[in-house]
């Protein structure tokens, strides 16, 4: 297969790094033309958080019907596809393992190179698709359930970590409030409803390594101060119900928006970088997203954030970064492993380079 003709026809992305099976289709000049989510919340939701086991057996479920919707919205047949491509890590190892392996069918059946995509740089690459998007040299704040991180993001194979969580994600702390206050999963989305009628002042929370010799976070002393003030309350025979429950979940959310949005905003200062681009599910909260742009504005600092839909888990991200890859000719041996610890700074050790013919 040839490499210099691998941006001949769409391409085809798959994503199952934790608990969605998403799959997308980009044409030649990189529109959007299928995007299918399917999400495993009702499976995961009695455990109040994701079970590795039961992720990997609903993608199993879901992966093959999940593909065959997005080449129907697509209007296309598999052999139309110039390339195919999967996240490889980092992530739930079995759920990895499902959409590699099924990508990796689909390119060897085909005869179309296969495209290894880190998740986290699919995440940086998410404002790909939108024309009012800045382009790279920009900051990039990567803040979900299993990441919080901030990096110098200039390309695809070109990121640099700056900062990141030395505990909970910023997600984490989000669903592990709700799941001390009882309040369902997924909790951040839980959190943010009832912080909207709340006041952000009445519990004061932490903001840990608020100091400018780290640009990492911590949020492990946040859940901790919500945990100590519910057992206090309830060992008083006190419940956290109606405002006070509403402003609890204001005063969390608040300390992690600020948290997150001190530490990306000094980072696109000191490094004059007057550009920030917000990716990952915590993306999606209503006050960070306000925030961002108020904050951004003062700063002089130009804020992009995805629409809602492309925070979270997607394929159309992994497609944006197998895009620019294929642009360069770069694409994967079919011997590609899942790595379930991948670092973004080795994301381009998973693709060959471009005078390195691909397997059969």
């Amino acid at each position: 297969m040839s490499a210099s003709a691998s941006l001949r026809g769409p391409l085809l992305a798959i994503e199952s790094s934790c608990d969605e099976t998403a799959a997308a289709i980009l044409d030649v000049d990189g529109a959007v033309l299928a995007d299918v989510v399917s999400t495993q919340v009702a499976a995961h939701a009695p455990f109040g958080g994701v079970v590795p086991e039961i992720a990997s057996r609903e993608h199993l479920a879901r992966i093959t019907t999940v593909v065959r919707r997005a080449l129907a919205d697509a209007g296309i047949a598999p052999t139309a596809l110039c390339a195919v491509a999967a996240t490889y890590g980092p992530g739930l190892i079995g759920a990895l393992l499902v959409g590699l392996q099924a990508a990796k069918g689909m390119a060897r059946a085909l005869g179309v190179p296969l495209v290894g995509v880190h998740h986290v740089e699919g995440h940086l690459m998410a404002a790909a698709v939108d024309a009012a998007a800045p382009a790279p040299p920009f900051i990039g704040l990567v803040a979900s359930g299993g990441h919080t991180a901030l990096y110098r993001f200039e390309g695809v194979g070109r990121a640099t970590l700056i900062g990141q969580t030395r505990d909970d994600a910023a997600g984490e702390a989000f669903d592990k409030t709700a799941k001390l206050l009882g309040l369902g999963y997924p909790g951040g989305a839980a959190v943010d409803r009832l912080a909207a009628q709340g006041d952000p002042s009445r519990f004061p929370m932490p903001f840990a390594l608020r100091d400018h010799t780290t640009e990492d976070f911590s949020f492990s002393g946040l859940k901790t101060a919500v945990r100590v003030l519910v057992e206090r309350e309830r060992a008083a025979g006190r419940h956290f119900e109606d405002q006070a429950l509403a402003d609890l979940c204001a005063s969390v959310r608040a300390a992690i928006v600020d948290a997150l949005l001190t530490k990306a905003l000094r980072v696109c200062r000191a490094k004059q970088v007057y550009r920030l681009v917000i990716g990952g599910g915590v993306a999606a909260n209503s006050l960070l997203r306000s925030e961002a742009v108020r904050r951004g504005a003062d700063s002089e600092v130009e804020v992009y954030l995805p629409p809602p839909a492309r925070c979270t888990d997607n394929a159309v991200m992994i497609a944006a970064a197998a895009r620019a890859w294929l642009a360069q000719g770069r694409y994967s041996s079919l011997s590609l492993m899942a790595n379930a610890d991948a670092r973004v700074e080795d994301a381009a050790a998973a693709l060959l380079a471009p005078t390195v013919p691909a397997d059969p």
